[in-house]
């Protein structure tokens, strides 16, 4: 039920915001209609790396996942006959500018992040993790910690809440948008928003009391759980959304033809049983790679960018 009402409150939204068309940057072109970059035609314009730069979404620890995706990344180096790097960026931003100026080759984006890396970075997402059952996704929550006087979303107004970075629609946008039509709340004006910069940054400041409140994704909750960084008993849920799709992984949209296949088929060709990705990941309910599209999967992300009113420009 929560899904088709938050679907409803965005559309509400949409009449107080300018309508942002999701187009792509200039420099890119998309002649099938598909809302991503088209791999050029010109041969001269195609890139094949001796090295492939992968790069995960920073939304915790990159040391913590360089180890993570080890197996995966050799794996990858096995399929494409290149050898593969893993590249520890510290923000969706820094992530974003890599790609854009040819220094990362496939990633993994955020939720929020993907329509911006299609838009001005030619990222060209085609999977992303799910279940056994090819089910899929996270819903944002926003957390309290016991006693701290917030036991429903509109106890936090006159205080603090915690966002991660303005890229991220379970950390910033998604949130944004919910408590605006839902309860009728703006940032400045009914609390204080404050950037934590990553969903771990605002879980642990909510368990260790600096916020009092925080918007999350809890596909890395149930993570941070999992490898018992925080505990159950420290935070309070006060509210779930509906689902959103997860990291979208792909590539950029440069490469030649042959190696993007060759990086498709190292993504669906992966065995997970006993992997360190399983490990990570399986408490999330993700335990292999699907195909997806950005036109159909992300376009419920691309409809809480229309009610926020982002607009795609790539500087």
């Amino acid at each position: 039920m929560k899904r088709f009402i938050y679907l409803f409150l965005v559309s509400l939204l949409c009449s107080n915001f300018a309508w942002a068309e999701f187009k792509l940057d200039a420099r890119y072109e998309d002649k099938d209609g598909d809302m991503v970059a088209d791999t050029p035609k010109d041969a001269r314009k195609l890139i094949d790396p001796s090295t492939l730069i992968f790069a995960y979404t920073p939304v915790e620890d990159p040391s913590v996942y360089a180890e993570v995706w080890a197996d995966f990344l050799v794996h990858m180096e096995k399929v494409t006959g290149k050898k593969v790097q893993f590249f520890p960026v510290q923000s969706n931003a820094a992530q974003i500018e890599a790609m854009r100026a040819g220094r990362l080759h496939v990633a993994g984006f955020n939720t929020g992040s993907n329509p911006i890396a299609v838009a001005c970075a030619g990222f060209k997402p085609f999977a992303m993790m799910a279940g056994n059952d090819n089910s899929y996704g996270y819903e944002m929550e926003i957390i309290t910690y016991p006693n701290s006087g917030i036991s429903k979303v509109e106890d936090i107004k006159g205080k603090k809440l915690a966002f991660t970075s303005q890229t991220s629609n379970s950390g910033y946008k998604a949130p944004s948008a919910i408590l605006k039509a839902e309860f009728k709340m703006e940032a400045e004006k009914d609390f204080e928003p404050v950037f934590s910069g990553k969903h771990d940054n605002s879980i642990l400041g909510v368990a260790n009391k600096d916020y009092p409140a925080a918007s999350i994704a809890n596909s890395v909750l149930v993570r941070m759980l999992e490898r018992g960084v925080v505990k159950k008993e420290q935070l309070v849920s006060i509210y779930k959304s509906q689902t959103f799709p997860t990291t979208g992984y792909g590539m950029a949209y440069n490469l030649k033809p042959e190696l993007q296949e060759k990086i498709k088929e190292a993504f669906f060709s992966y065995n997970w049983e006993g992997s360190k990705l399983l490990k990570e990941f399986e408490s999330a309910n993700q335990t292999k790679f699907i195909p997806i599209t950005f036109k159909q999967h992300w376009d419920v992300v691309r409809k809480v960018d229309d009610a926020m009113g982002v607009a795609y420009t790539c500087k």
